[in-house]
């Protein structure tokens, strides 16, 4: 028999068919055998698999037992001239099973090889050829310096990214995903060490294959598509612990326990958490660390204008460090407190509140250390350009640069439902329908992976029970709610406990579909009569104040704006968005519109929406699977000015960026 091809398999069915067919077309002047590991699958592969694939030797464990103990039962029992380790998820081209039978043809020393391996986009896949982690290369991967300099054969040796891709030369290590070896190799080195869950043991394979005295090559000419990552996408795996894990464990064995790249490998997965939370949070770093520096520099404007002013002398000396160290601490550690500083947003409310707090616990505090004492009116002076200077910087980036801004999309609210049963679906279903509220639901969760992929009335399964944790992850979950008549409450409680530190909230739906419980609210999930409906924009302040800031800025529009913009469009006869937004102010000031609103005239005759706007999420959002009347119910929920702020700040960037 020429050729043995193991395969394990983790839920991945669909792309498991993919493979096989692509693995037939490739070997039809070729003799050989498919060994399938199935590593405790619940996605219906094993069923495939003894349906449409009944020469397949199926090999079903009853666990996970990891990647080399799997290809290790293989290897077992395999026939072939040739053994090949393949992934699930690739696809092998026509010619790669000929190419690469050849290449160890004419290669006597060749013991093990690997083929180009290319992403789904048609790049290379960096791992199928690479050099073994040891201090240098691997202090060069975790710093990133590999990713600096990828042309240089000091910092990228890990990744070989300065060797040419299209051409075939001896390497250190291959990637797991397409290994081929001769059959005598694996007499030798006996299969893979199986104390490499995942990760790693495609390296430790590629090491004792050399130190057997074999060498391992990678051949440009034949390829394959490698999906990468599908299984662990459908794991509770922290891929990134695992595989620095394995580098660790590899390290371990071969290096003599090496203490540089031991510290290396052990502090890289807390450097990538660092810069994880980092990322995270850089807003909530960047607006702490800017009022710090904007309090400092306001004390120092308050004692310039008041020496100016007065016959004070300014503060002591000696009293600098203390005065420009301790106050804008004590101002920071309020902020933070009063929830100034989220990762997502920037409160102009609550810097409002902290600035006033601050101020008198500050003024407090000087009656119990006289000696910083100084005159009052310098503490006064500072903080009203605190006030000034905190809130204005807010307001532009929100407004003119949308950061911080909690409205950017539509999409902030995002739901997984979990069960792909009716009464799953009905719940989605009236979700989707509900107008008082804007909910975009991502998805369904079924119990195993048997329904990933699957769309059951227009909702997609995007992942299963083992796996929301990082479904809420990657999609940016904001609520999860369990279907009472799909799920037990012991299967509901093990999710919780095992999401706990994610930013979701979780909620039961009742049984009878007519409310959903959460941990800070019972939300209806039929629309209420509409009487009972509080909208903000029908509370007679808001409404004040909605027609009051039109009027202002209408004025201000008309007076300074409007008629550079009425001379200008009857010169070029020409209108584009923002001349006619600009044209259009007359209507606000004479009261028939309003800038920000409903698209239409006032669309139900039972409650008040608002005067229909210049503009409103209807101009500035492009989901169009959002009805456009829920758009506007939802801006008449929660009507307030710094909506209309940051609504119109949106569409002056939305205008400007569209040509003329």
């Amino acid at each position: 028999m020429d050729l043995s091809i193991i395969i394990v398999n983790y839920n991945v069915k669909e792309f498991l068919q993919n493979l096989l067919h692509s693995i037939d077309k490739a070997s039809s002047g070729i003799s050989k055998e498919i060994i399938i590991i199935d590593n405790a699958s619940d996605d219906g592969s094993v069923e495939l698999i003894r349906k449409k694939y009944p020469s397949v030797n199926l090999i079903i464990n009853k666990e996970n037992l990891g990647f080399g103990k799997a290809n290790n039962q293989a290897l077992k029992i395999a026939k072939g001239k040739y053994i090949l380790l393949i992934n699930p998820d690739a696809i092998v081209s026509e010619d790669t099973f000929d190419l690469m039978i050849n290449f160890f043809e004419n290669n006597q020393d060749a013991g093990l090889a690997g083929c180009k391996i290319l992403n789904p986009d048609g790049s290379l896949q960096l791992a199928c050829r690479r050099s073994f982690p040891g201090p240098w290369t691997s202090f060069c991967k975790v710093t990133g310096l590999s990713n600096l300099f990828p042309n240089s054969r000091i910092f990228a040796r890990y990744n070989l990214t300065y060797l040419n891709e299209n051409q075939t030369y001896e390497v250190d290590a291959i990637s797991g995903s397409f290994m081929m070896m001769k059959r005598e190799v694996y007499d030798k080195v006996n299969g893979f060490d199986e104390e490499f869950f995942m990760y790693g043991e495609d390296l430790d394979l590629c090491y004792r294959i050399q130190q057997a005295g074999y060498k391992v090559f990678y051949v440009h000419n034949a390829q394959i598509i490698h999906y990468k990552g599908e299984s662990t996408k459908r794991s509770n795996l922290d891929e990134t612990k695992v595989f620095y894990d394995a580098m660790y464990l590899f390290v371990k064995k071969h290096f003599s326990g090496s203490f540089l790249v031991e510290a290396i490998l052990r502090s890289a997965i807390g450097v990538r958490k660092v810069f994880a939370f980092l990322g995270k949070s850089k807003l909530a770093i960047f607006s702490a660390l800017a009022d710090l520096l904007i309090f400092d520099i306001c004390f120092f404007i308050a004692e310039k204008i008041y020496i100016s002013r007065s016959n004070w002398l300014g503060f002591e000396a000696a009293d600098y460090i203390v005065i420009y160290t301790l106050p804008a601490l004590i101002h920071v550690v309020i902020a933070s407190l009063a929830g100034v500083y989220k990762r997502d947003s920037l409160s102009v409310l609550r810097n409002f509140i902290a600035v006033f707090v601050s101020f008198i616990f500050l003024t407090s505090i000087t009656f119990f250390f006289k000696q910083f004492a100084y005159s009052r009116a310098v503490v006064l002076i500072a903080y009203l350009l605190l006030i000034l200077s905190t809130t204005t910087w807010r307001i532009v980036l929100k407004l003119f640069f949308r950061v911080g801004v909690q409205i950017d999309d539509f999409s902030k609210s995002r739901i997984l439902v979990v069960g792909t049963a009716k009464h799953a679906i009905r719940i989605a279903n009236k979700i989707k329908s509900k107008r008082t509220d804007y909910h975009s639901v991502v998805g369904l969760v079924g119990n195993d992976h048997s329904d990933m992929g699957k769309i059951i009335e227009s909702f997609e399964v995007v992942g299963s029970l083992e796996n929301i944790k990082k479904v809420i992850s990657e999609y940016k979950i904001s609520e999860v709610i369990f279907s009472s008549e799909d799920l037990n409450y012991g299967d509901m409680m093990a999710v919780v406990a095992n999401c706990q530190n994610e930013p979701v909230e979780f909620k039961i739906s009742g049984t009878e579909l007519d409310f959903i419980v959460g941990k800070t609210s019972v939300s209806m999930l039929d629309d209420i009569p509409l009487i009972e409906i509080h909208y903000n924009i029908s509370g007679q302040l808001l409404k004040f104040i909605k027609r009051l800031f039109d009027l202002i800025l209408g004025m201000f529009v008309l007076i300074f704006i409007y008629p550079f913009i009425y001379f200008f469009t009857k010169l070029v006869k020409k209108k584009t968005d923002f001349r006619s937004f600009i044209l259009s102010v007359t209507s606000v000031v004479k009261g028939e519109r309003s800038f920000v609103g409903p698209k239409e005239a006032q669309m139900e005759t039972k409650i008040y929406i608002g005067k229909q706007g210049l503009t409103g999420f209807w101009y500035i959002e492009n989901d169009a699977k959002t009805e456009p009347g829920k758009m506007d119910f939802y801006y008449a929920k929660n009507q307030n000015i710094w909506l209309d702020l940051e609504i119109l700040g949106r569409t002056i960037n939305k205008m400007w960026s569209k040509k003329d």
